[in-house]
This record gives structure tokens, sequence and C-alpha cells, in this order.
């Protein structure tokens, strides 16, 4: 499997497309009665009304979930094959996005976050040309207002804006102007929202819509091991593939360098932005899959021996059957 998806041969599309399927066999056979979406936050809900909740019945939910995977699969291939991420370019990106996007039950509903994961690729996409880039100020500013509108489907994305000011303390020397423009661009986005809100006499509500910011981080989780033991074989092949970065680190180019520490901090802020929503649900940790399987890809497609490496898929594709199934 992974030795054929190393190549950019199309008929990897075709499996692709079935194997999306099959990571999703589990909720086809045992069908929740129903299925609730929601797509947007309940500020933005205030004056954006998208009535979604009976539109699609469970087994629709489910297909049309697996069908987004796929797409922005394909969409995830296509920005880390252009930046030469990999060692050379093929569609192991894809492969393991649609995998870890199958982790857990929730990862194969449709939810916010879901939706969110195309900002995500989108956001990376632009960090990562940003170092070709002569002037950040327009980047930085198509960034921010991407972040706000991520904020207004789900919460918790307003933390990206950290990713702002790290991607250009790795990729920029400073200038004041890069370093406000994707605030200001995030601001223009939530003025016309807070004008909104104004004008039909809610300017109180708007306030609201910050007070998330001020949680308290938890010091305490009540975490049921059982429910994780699929993300094992998740974390050995994140250790094979930091120790293949760490070997490989100084012979990279500067630029691949820096994409993976932008990278490795976007996957951090992806798993501490969930403190902004008291009552998150797992499927938030879809925002950590974009560039978690980029770490994943890198080991696949630097792995030598590929008795092991096959070997080491295919026990993370059963465990997560497994694990979906009981």
């Amino acid at each position: 499997m992974i030795n054929q998806f190393r190549n950019l041969n199309p008929i990897n599309l075709l499996i692709l497309f079935a194997y999306t399927f099959f990571m999703r066999m589990a909720i086809f056979a045992d069908l929740p009665s129903s299925l609730q979406f929601e797509f947007l936050e309940p500020y933005t809900k205030f004056f954006i009304q998208i009535p979604l909740q009976n539109t699609f019945s469970p087994a629709g939910n489910v297909f049309f979930a697996g069908i987004i995977i796929f797409g922005q699969a394909i969409l995830f291939n296509r920005v880390v094959n252009n930046h030469g991420l990999l060692s050379k370019p093929g569609y192991l990106p894809a492969l393991l996005y649609v995998t870890a996007s199958s982790l857990f039950m929730p990862f194969l509903i449709l939810s916010p976050t879901l939706i969110c994961n195309f900002l995500m690729i989108w956001i990376m996409d632009k960090f990562l040309k940003m170092g070709k880039a002569s002037n950040a100020i327009m980047t930085m500013f198509d960034v921010g207002m991407i972040i706000a509108i991520g904020t207004l489907i789900y919460f918790p994305f307003i933390v990206m804006l950290a990713m702002l000011w790290f991607t250009l303390l790795l990729y920029r020397s400073f200038s004041w102007r890069e370093w406000i423009s994707g605030l200001v661009g995030f601001l223009t986005i939530f003025f016309f929202v807070g004008v909104y809100y104004y004008w039909n006499d809610n300017l109180s509500m708007f306030y609201k819509i910050w007070l998330p910011l001020t949680n308290k981080f938890p010091s305490v989780f009540k975490i049921n091991y059982n429910d994780y033991l699929v993300l094992v074989p998740v974390a050995v092949m994140i250790v094979l593939a930091t120790l293949q970065l760490r070997e490989n680190f100084f012979r990279s180019f500067i630029s691949t360098r820096k994409a993976f520490q932008m990278l490795f901090f976007m996957f951090l802020i992806s798993i501490v932005s969930f403190y902004t929503k008291p009552d998150f649900r797992l499927y938030h940790f879809l925002l950590c899959v974009p560039p978690g399987a980029v770490l994943l890809a890198y080991y696949f497609s630097n792995a030598k021996k590929r008795w092991f490496y096959e070997s080491l898929f295919l026990v993370l594709v059963f465990a997560i059957q497994y694990f979906l199934f009981v």
C-alpha cells in the first residue's frame, strides 16, 4: 500500500477513494439513528441562517463527510508536493491524511472542524509560500481574514492567530507592517460582524463572543485511556518520523526545515486551542490532521525497510478498524 502511493500514478486516486470509504465501514455498519450537524457558531447564526439540522440523513451525513475528506486529501497532497516537503512527489500525503482523518468515530461525520480543515490547508499553503515572497503584508492580511472566517465556523480556530507571529519569526525579518497586517485582516471581518450586531441592538452579545478567551487552561483531564489506544501506532510513527527528520534536518533545504518547524507549531496550537470551548467534542482534534499527516507522510516517504513500514501501516489500519467496531 505504502509503496503504491509513493508514486504519482493516477490509479492511486481510485484506490484512495475506495480506501476512504473502507475506513468508514464501521460507522456504515452501525449508523446512529440521527446525526446533528452544527455548521456555525451561535453568534454567527445570528446573521447567517443555514438550516442544515435535518438536511442529511445519517447515511448522507457520513457519505458527504467521506467525500469532503477525499477532496481535502487531494488538495492537501497538492500543497505538500508543490512545496517539496517530501523526498519525492507522490500520493502518500493524501493516504496519510485519509488515515489520520479516520482515527475516531467523531472524525467520520460532518462537523465544523471538518469544514475548517479546508481553511487549515489554505493557511498552510499561504505560510509555505511566504519564504519565497518579497513582501508578506498581503499574505498576512489574507491569512488573518481566513482565520476570522474559521472563527465564525468554529471559535477555537481563533487561536490560529498565534501562527501569524510564529510564522513571521521563522520566515521573515522584523517588519511592523507585516506583524499587524494579519491582525488587521482578522479585525476587518469582525468589524463588519460588530456593525451588524450594533444595527440590531445586540452589541452586548457581540462582546460575549470573546469570553471563551478568558477560560483557564484545564489542570485536570478525565481520560479513558482505552479510547485512545489506537494512537499507540500513531505515536510510534511520529517518533520514527521525528528521528528520521532529525537525521536529515541539516541536509535538507532551509525552506524545508522552516516548513516542518512551522507545521510543528501549528500541530501544537491545534491541540491546545480546545480550552477555548468548554464543551468541545473529540472532533476538535481533526484540526491536528493536516500538520500531523505531513510528519507521518515524511516517515513513510523516507523509510527504507519495506517489510517494516508496510507492516506498521497495516497495524495502524487494523487498529483503527478494530477500535471503530468495538
